[in-house]
């Protein structure tokens, strides 16, 4: 079997999240990553904690099977350099603040005339248009641009960011989408295409039912804490031995719901017999259920939920979920292979599995900066 991009090669001048992530997932699918980094220091996430052995896990989990090579783009030996590797170059990846490629003339205007087959993905806070366009962003800088500040938290608390860095997770996640697009475009045209994608945007485009409501009601939704604000009862549950969700998403899992919890007068109540009732009498909903599910501990109800098919789950830390076996199960955690005396680190899986995509049960390394500059160069001898 071979992988989908086993004969794509990527540019991947990205650093530390956003630009990395996708071009983490493209060589998932098979893309040959040659990570451009700078001379001296590298990727910022060199020097994320935290370290094993003085290594970053943040840097070796995200780089992992990436080839590195150190080149300062205004010096002309490293220069002909690039030059070369782009005329190898499927696609080239960059998060720089926009115009700065265009003043190393490396733009998409420059590149274009002359590799007409390459596909350009930038990634920025604001992207390449816009009277903001120029400004620099940082995750939390677009969660709390787009939104996803205020309605994350309890409700009458502070604007509480999201514990994953979504702001450039979701970035990374349409830039992978844009790039795979103008792939397949460039089979049926001959031509490159240049993939602009603003972390800003990215999060405007998730936020689902917080836009419905904002454009419906014309007011703004404020946080809800666990609870879904439009599904109920869609939220965690105390139980009596800590925490579980119950995601009962309509009438008639609800209805499954009450015979699981022996409170059948529940679903032909006024108050509750409809989603609509049931929102608007969330928190008597949610301490009626309570006053039951404290009763005992998770397992118990997670079996008589799951028993009447009922979606629900334990709340589980991180170190539970990545021992959990269904995510054992499909490959989800692997072990990063060490460098000869290096540390060895742990890694997510790759979700997307494909019939023609075989499994791995280890992740390759993570280069050290500019480890493979001569395996790179004799690579572009070989061409």
């Amino acid at each position: 079997m071979t992988a989908p991009l086993d004969d794509i090669t990527i540019l991947d001048l990205t650093h530390v999240l956003a630009g990395p992530f996708a071009s983490a997932t493209l060589a998932d699918l098979g893309a040959r990553v040659i990570k451009v980094e700078r001379p001296g220091t590298g990727d910022d996430t060199r020097a994320f904690p935290p370290f094993v052995e003085g290594e970053s896990a943040y840097y070796a989990t995200l780089n992992h099977g990436k080839k590195s090579i150190a080149l300062d783009l205004k010096t002309d030996t490293d220069r002909a350099i690039f030059d070369r590797l782009l005329a190898r170059a499927d696609i080239v990846l960059e998060n720089f603040r926009p115009g700065a490629m265009d003043k190393l003339g490396y733009g998409w205007d420059d590149l274009r005339k002359r590799y007409p087959r390459l596909i350009y993905g930038a990634v920025s806070g604001f992207g390449h248009t816009g009277p903001e366009a120029g400004k620099p962003a940082y995750d939390m800088v677009v969660q709390a641009r787009g939104g996803v500040m205020s309605i994350t938290g309890e409700e009458g608390g502070p604007p509480v960011r999201v514990g994953a860095s979504i702001g450039d997770i979701v970035a990374g996640m349409y830039l992978t989408e844009g790039v795979l697009a103008a792939l397949y475009q460039r089979e049926r045209t001959g031509q490159g295409a240049k993939v602009d994608i603003a972390m800003l945007d990215a999060q405007i485009a998730i936020l689902e039912h917080a836009v419905a409501i904002a454009t419906a009601t014309a007011r703004a939704p404020g946080p809800t804490g666990a609870r879904h604000p439009t599904i109920t009862p869609f939220s965690t549950f105390r139980a009596s031995d800590g925490f579980f969700v119950i995601a009962a998403g309509n009438d008639a899992l609800f209805r499954k719901l009450c015979t699981s919890l022996d409170l059948p007068a529940l679903a032909d109540d006024p108050k509750f017999a409809t989603n609509k009732a049931r929102c608007e009498n969330v928190h008597l909903l949610k301490r009626l259920i309570e006053a039951v599910t404290l009763e005992h501990p998770r397992d118990h109800w997670i079996a008589a939920l799951e028993a009447n098919g009922v979606p629900t789950g334990r709340v589980q830390n991180m170190v539970e979920a990545l021992e959990d076996p269904q995510v054992l199960a499909r490959n989800m955690v692997l072990p990063v292979a060490p460098r000869a005396g290096g540390p060895a680190f742990t890694a997510a899986g790759n979700p997307i599995k494909i019939s023609t995509l075989p499994e791995i049960d280890s992740r390759p390394q993570a280069s050290a900066l500019d480890e493979d500059r001569e395996a790179i160069l004799a690579w572009l001898e070989e061409g």
